[in-house]
């Protein structure tokens, strides 16, 4: 398995990913990243923004099995979000997410302070690995959120 930047050809191949990911979740409602419109383009989309990017992480066929983002937050200045961190059932299990985040945050820390993130209380896997690599629970969502039907808000400084 290796990661590599988002290319065109992955976008039908993430989009699909996160939308079983999500389904699987009983997730696939308005709120989530399953009716984001920019879901089935994400290359294009991660390239025409300032300080952002999406990588896919592709095994040995070069098939895409999962992905991650970092783009800005809103109009917070020096805060930027982790996005759409998914991983394919067949691959899950093998510490692929941390590699993913890793790669995100280390993008990150070149051009924010701080990174955000939402997420589920139900995602369980999920919301361990995020406090394992540093990130803090919030009270309540940074103003700007556009995922409404999230119910678990991190922040992680960047230093």
């Amino acid at each position: 398995m290796r990661i590599r930047e988002i290319e065109e050809k992955d976008n039908g191949l993430i989009e699909n990913i996160i939308k079983r990911s999500l389904e699987s979740f009983g997730l696939a409602i308005p709120g989530t990243a399953y009716f984001d419109p920019q879901l089935g383009s994400l290359a294009q989309f991660y390239k025409q923004q300032p300080n952002a990017n999406y990588w896919v992480l592709v095994d040995d066929n070069d098939h895409v099995v999962g992905g991650v983002g970092i783009a800005p937050f809103g109009q917070q200045s020096g805060v930027c979000e982790l996005q759409k961190l998914y991983i394919a059932p067949n691959a899950q299990g093998g510490g692929h997410s941390k590699k993913l985040m890793e790669t995100a945050l280390d993008f990150a820390q070149q051009h924010y302070a701080y990174c955000y993130l939402e997420t589920m209380n139900k995602l369980e896997v999920a919301n361990s690995l995020y406090t394992k690599v540093g990130f803090q629970l919030l009270d309540e969502p940074l103003d700007g959120s556009e995922h409404s039907t999230m119910d678990a808000w991190y922040m992680k400084e960047l230093a």
